[in-house]
């Protein structure tokens, strides 16, 4: 076996930055990491060297979208796009639609995870508010069915991660216990439940929210609403940090009023657009992308152009501390998933590793196509 020791001017090894550290890869895998001056180095490179990102929150790339494109061809371009970016581990997002829209999606998933760095699935909606409820399409949105949990003890049972976003009006405590025991990762968003509804879903198991601040009931000086829960709670909060969806302030004031560290997660909620053309079709509407923004004919935004390696760099830039932002974007997704002991550095792929400059921003894989 060929061993190599390749180092940086810091490995972030997906928990802690260390500088001036070498890791040891042979066989395609990382075998160690140590301090530089203890190994002999064979190849040394500027910035950070570190595990590829990991969005729980993937609608599309490529010029693929999950919901138009429910395939394992589909999947294969949108996880190409994003592991283009820097982007090595994703969960493929369905957005509300019809049944059997969902149902293809799991379809696909089923026949790849575990493959192409595809660790999962996102079910958002189409269990969710109404008033809340952004881009997504009102002929699909629908209280909480039988077909759903159906879907979700499949993938469960096939071993496939999920994730399901869901409003509290559209389902009751009952079943988000019910989706929790059948193993599913439950996050409450698209709502505009009061802060009593929400802590009453958290309660019933419920321990993430999605996309922080949008698509969800404000937070104002006598009713907290959903975002002011999720603030004050220790559930996990992705957030999009485009600039677009939350102002970098709001961004910057979560996470430093979140009462419990590496509660927060970046998410790219990317579309068709992120390593594609500039246009893409969702429920038969033209979205184009027009000063990095993706806005439907109503004017609200449909996901967003962004790139996990983009959003963590935008977040140091608003004032979160490196080691904080990195951990966002690996670590503290793989802990909300509660996949955590299978992202671990030592043993992963060699092409799994990406390279970022002094500033933060992507320079590409560390193994060139």
């Amino acid at each position: 076996m060929t061993e190599t020791w390749i180092s940086a001017d810091t490995i972030f090894d997906g928990e802690q930055l260390l500088p001036h550290h070498a890791i040891l890869v042979g066989d395609g895998r990382v075998q160690a990491v140590r301090p530089a001056s203890s190994v002999q180095v064979q190849q040394h490179h500027v910035g950070i060297l570190m595990p590829g990102f990991f969005d729980i929150q993937v609608n599309g790339g490529g010029g693929a979208l999950l919901n138009t494109s429910p395939t394992v061809a589909g999947l294969t371009q949108i996880a190409a796009a994003h592991r283009a970016l820097g982007t090595v581990a994703l969960m493929p997002t369905v957005i509300t639609d019809a049944p059997e829209v969902l149902a293809q999606a799991v379809d696909a998933i089923c026949a790849v995870h575990g493959t192409l760095g595809i660790v999962g699935l996102h079910i958002e909606g189409p269990h969710l508010s109404r008033a809340r409820r952004g881009t997504h399409d009102p002929r699909y949105i629908r209280p909480m069915a039988e077909e759903t949990m159906a879907l979700v003890r499949r993938l469960k049972s096939e071993g496939v991660p999920v994730l399901i976003t869901v409003a509290p009006e559209s389902v009751t405590p009952q079943q988000i216990a019910a989706l929790v025991s059948a193993g599913a990762v439950v996050s409450l968003g698209h709502s505009d439940a009061d802060a009593v509804t929400t802590r009453e879903a958290m309660a019933a198991g419920a321990t993430g929210f999605t996309h922080l601040y949008n698509a969800m009931s404000p937070m104002q000086h006598r009713a907290p609403g959903m975002t002011g829960a999720a603030i004050a709670s220790d559930a996990w909060c992705s957030i999009i940090a485009d600039g677009k969806h939350v102002d970098p302030a709001m961004v910057a004031l979560a996470c430093r009023a979140r009462p419990r560290p590496d509660r927060m997660i970046a998410v790219s909620d990317a579309m068709a657009t992120v390593g594609g053309p500039d246009t893409f079709t969702l429920y038969d509407q033209s979205i184009r992308l027009h000063d990095g923004m993706l806005i439907n004919s109503e004017g609200a935004l449909a996901g967003a152009h962004l790139t996990m390696a983009e959003a963590v760099a935008n977040l140091i830039s608003y004032g979160i501390s490196p080691l904080d932002a990195l951990r966002m974007g690996r670590h503290n997704p793989a802990q909300m998933m509660g996949i955590w002991d299978k992202m671990a550095m030592i043993g992963m792929r060699q092409s799994d590793l990406i390279l970022l400059d002094e500033t933060f921003a992507f320079v590409g894989p560390l193994l060139a196509d």
